[in-house]
């Protein structure tokens, strides 16, 4: 396993991070469990969740996946020190006023639950899940870099962030010494380029932050599973992808078959390998649903893209216009 430097920081992780949105979701506590020992197995030392994983899902209160992870290195007597830990803050998770957010109080009470449910007395990288217009960011930072000092959280990051953001965020560090972000978690994938190339690239690039972007796969449809002239599953997962059915991203899918052949490769391993072929990128987060997945997810360290095929799936889908290109 090549692992890589979190950003600036000294942490080292592996290339591809295991996400855990799934669990409590769609998957129990027992195949949770299952997937989560064969990642650690094959050498990946990096896991996300978040304190309200998943919530939206009827009768889950949230803190499942925290929870399941929490059960899992217990039970399976995983050695604390061998693996990167990540969750979230910011997520409703009750139903008072200061259940939410990125308060003093709330990040305060909220570090201590997911501490909790994780059984373990610190958490590697803790996380703003997205921003909180109602609380100044000096007030969120500085409750972060208490937890730091405190050593219930090792480094810090963000997700969700518009570059302003996370600009506002960095100077407000700088300016009052506090502990900024070492990490930026955005939405980014083939098909879903703009949001984090338009300008939060530069950021990240400029300042030194890793890089962990979900939905690297954009929910499925860069697998190849969804293609035209063929009827969308009945889900609610299908569902969201008709928004992807484009004509230029069904003859993306086409073109990266082609390559994948070349390769002895899948779709899904070519989307995975254009990501890693950037340098800014440190691990996409993969979500593996079963072994098998886990596996095929793996298979994308072995793709080296050329320069000329990574060149031409970034005209396919090219953003910017003629006038933003000169």
């Amino acid at each position: 396993m090549d692992y890589r430097k979190l950003g600036r920081t000294g942490l080292k992780v592996s290339p591809l991070c295991m996400g855990t949105m799934q669990f409590g979701w769609s998957l129990n506590e027992t195949d949770s469990q299952r997937v989560l020992s064969a990642t650690f197995d094959v050498g990946i030392n990096f896991f996300d969740t978040a304190d309200i994983y998943s919530r939206w899902v009827d009768g889950n209160p949230g803190g499942i996946s925290e929870t399941y992870i929490g059960n899992w290195m217990k039970q399976a007597k995983i050695p604390r020190d061998q693996i990167v830990l990540a969750t979230k803050v910011r997520g409703t998770m009750g139903k008072g006023p200061n259940d939410q957010g990125l308060s003093r109080v709330h990040i305060v009470n909220a570090v201590d639950a997911s501490l909790r449910r994780l059984q373990t007395d610190y958490i590697d990288l803790y996380q703003a899940h997205w921003t909180d217009d109602d609380t100044p960011i000096e007030e969120t930072l500085r409750a972060f870099d208490d937890l730091v000092r405190q050593g219930k959280v090792r480094y810090m990051g963000a997700s969700n962030y518009a570059a302003w953001e996370l600009m506002q965020a960095l100077w407000t560090s700088d300016k009052y010494n506090l502990v900024r972000y070492d990490s930026l978690q955005p939405h980014y994938n083939l098909i879903h380029r703009d949001e984090f190339e338009r300008e939060l690239h530069a950021v990240c690039l400029t300042y030194g932050l890793a890089v962990i972007p979900y939905s690297p796969l954009a929910g499925g449809f860069l697998t190849g599973k969804y293609r035209r002239n063929e009827t969308l599953p009945d889900s609610k997962r299908a569902e969201g992808r008709k928004r992807d059915m484009t004509e230029k991203n069904l003859a993306l899918i086409d073109e990266m078959e082609v390559m994948a052949l070349r390769y002895k490769a899948t779709i899904s391993q070519i989307a995975l390998a254009w990501l890693l072929a950037d340098p800014v990128i440190t691990s996409p987060i993969i979500g593996a649903t079963s072994i098998e997945q886990l596996k095929e997810n793996l298979g994308a360290l072995k793709v080296r893209l050329a320069e000329d095929e990574i060149a031409f799936l970034s005209r396919m889908t090219a953003w910017k216009n003629e006038d933003e290109e000169e």
